[in-house]
């Protein structure tokens, strides 16, 4: 299993986590609140998300090879919401075992 986490500095991560939650909801099985977010995408990728105050810290679980693309797909939807604030930082970062 293959477990990423990027530290996105952003005041607007409750806003931005609320939005990819429900643009996904459609496709795919989503949960969220306004300070936590889960998409499980159904074939072993999940989108954790953490709104905190000066960031949204997004956690990318893949199974198998693929993790950049999936890093890509979510950064692309994250970017879109943020389209005022600029495009958002990611600092992703194999996560602590």
């Amino acid at each position: 299993m293959n477990i990423s986490v990027a530290h996105v500095p952003t005041e607007k991560g409750s806003r931005y986590l609320q939005q990819l939650c429900k643009h996904w909801a459609h496709k795919f099985k989503v949960d969220f609140t306004p300070t936590d977010g889960r998409i499980d995408f159904l074939d072993g990728r999940e989108c954790l998300l953490k709104a905190e105050a000066e960031e949204l810290v997004v956690t990318a679980v893949c199974p198998t090879e693929g993790m950049g693309p999936f890093q890509v797909i979510i950064e692309k939807h994250l970017n879109r919401f943020a389209h005022k604030e600029g495009e958002l930082v990611y600092r992703w970062a194999p996560a602590p075992e």
